[in-house]
């Protein structure tokens, strides 16, 4: 079994997880009387502990391996869906989303895990097998999880922490280190991994205007994304009076959709047309489908507006993580991963806090309007980005920093 596949399959079993969690959380919350900005609140608690924590997994995993990470954010992930099955107020919603935010190093170590162990022809398309992970999680977790909430809340809570558990013991077995003694320890002579150092780095990458042009619509569509996810199953019980199990039935095909882009097609599109250009088609595609959503009041037109929310996050997301890594030195891949991550952290939290707020102040279709305009100045940052970037092999001669 190859590399590739194991990790594969690592992320998709602990991202199942995920995906159950997610449809329900909105209306788990509502049972203990949570307005749509505490719901907000809640789901921002996993990317504002992320946002901490994201650059210095991926920093420390860029000294010790990237092995011992991925436990840990799989066995940390086990015990905070077992504190979402026994949560009995908000506080404990909050403090299960905090537990798996802290831990879950799993995206962007993965990430690393990748550049690791491709060179950059093949980089785009070992993030799409990362992308085609959360894709197939977002089939199977969702509509595990709406299935399983006719029973009560708590019990796909603890069937998504026994996946956890049980994927870390095979982890355990078959996770192989991909990062070479050599380079660890290259990593480890930088010093020390703490918050000056993480912002030194950010400042870093945000210098060249390749990777700062990047940075930013990551930023943008990970601050879209969440304000969809998180408005998305409210907007469908006002709407159209669909339940957590529609919610979730609906985020599984979002989630096939997703994966099929990028397990079959992500490859052949970025060699046919370049990854540039697919970063343009990626966030031009999102304007058209968030106008489209709040007009989306049958199931069919709902279902082609949510292919092309699949389409266009499908283009964007590992194309950005691949064009990142590729303006990067290779022993700085984690800490630019986590860079990444620690900019889609706050993107995700800030946009489902400011989902939550728009969406109980204003009406429930003004988060989608406003995103697509969101998009609109992504799309924007992407065209001048493909006219204006150098080639990455100009870059590679520059000598890293520390942090």
């Amino acid at each position: 079994m190859s590399r590739l596949t194991i990790i594969f399959l690592t992320i998709f079993v602990d991202l199942i997880g995920f995906g159950i969690v997610l449809p329900l959380l909105p209306f788990y919350a509502q049972e203990f009387g949570a307005s749509p900005l505490v719901i907000g609140l809640i789901v921002a608690a996993h990317p504002a502990m992320q946002f901490v924590f994201g650059p210095l997994w991926g920093r420390v995993s860029d000294r010790v391996g990237r092995r011992p990470i991925l436990l840990l954010g799989l066995v940390g992930s086990g015990i905070s869906y077992l504190i979402f099955a026994l949560a009995g107020s908000v506080a404990w919603l909050f403090a299960s989303r905090m537990m798996a935010g802290m831990v879950g190093a799993n995206v962007p170590v993965s990430q690393a895990y990748i550049a690791d162990s491709t060179d950059m022809e093949n980089r785009t398309r070992g993030m799409g097998l990362v992308g085609a992970a959360f894709g197939l999680g977002f089939i199977a977790g969702p509509a595990i999880g709406g299935a399983l909430s006719q029973f009560g809340y708590a019990v796909p809570g603890f069937f998504a922490a026994g996946l956890c558990f049980a994927n870390a013991a095979a982890a355990v077995f078959h996770l192989p280190e991909s990062l070479s003694p050599e380079l660890r320890a290259r990593a480890a002579s930088r010093g020390s991994a703490g918050l000056l150092g993480r912002l030194r780095l950010g400042v870093h990458f945000a210098r060249s205007p390749a990777i700062g042009t990047l940075m930013t619509i990551f930023l943008i569509a990970t601050f879209v994304f969440a304000a969809f996810t998180t408005v998305f199953p409210l907007w469908l019980g006002v709407e159209l009076s669909y339940d957590a199990r529609h919610a979730g039935y609906l985020m599984a095909y979002l989630g096939l959709a997703m994966a099929i882009l990028q397990g079959r097609l992500l490859g052949p599109l970025a060699r046919r047309f370049g990854e540039r250009r697919l970063l343009v088609a990626g966030t031009a595609t999102l304007v058209a489908a968030y106008l489209l959503l709040p007009l989306s009041e049958t199931l069919w037109v709902l279902l082609g507006t949510l292919a092309l929310v699949a389409f266009g996050t499908g283009l964007n997301w590992p194309t950005l993580n691949s064009l990142a890594s590729q303006y990067t030195q290779h022993d700085m891949q984690g800490a630019i991963l986590g860079v990444m991550q620690s900019l889609s952290a706050m993107g995700r939290m800030l946009g489902a806090i400011w989902a939550g707020w728009v969406f109980g102040t204003w009406s429930p279709a003004a988060p989608f309007v406003l995103c697509a305009g969101l998009m609109g100045l992504a799309a924007a940052f992407a065209i001048l980005f493909m006219i204006r970037a150098p080639s990455p092999a100009l870059l590679h001669s520059e000598p890293a920093v520390s942090g």
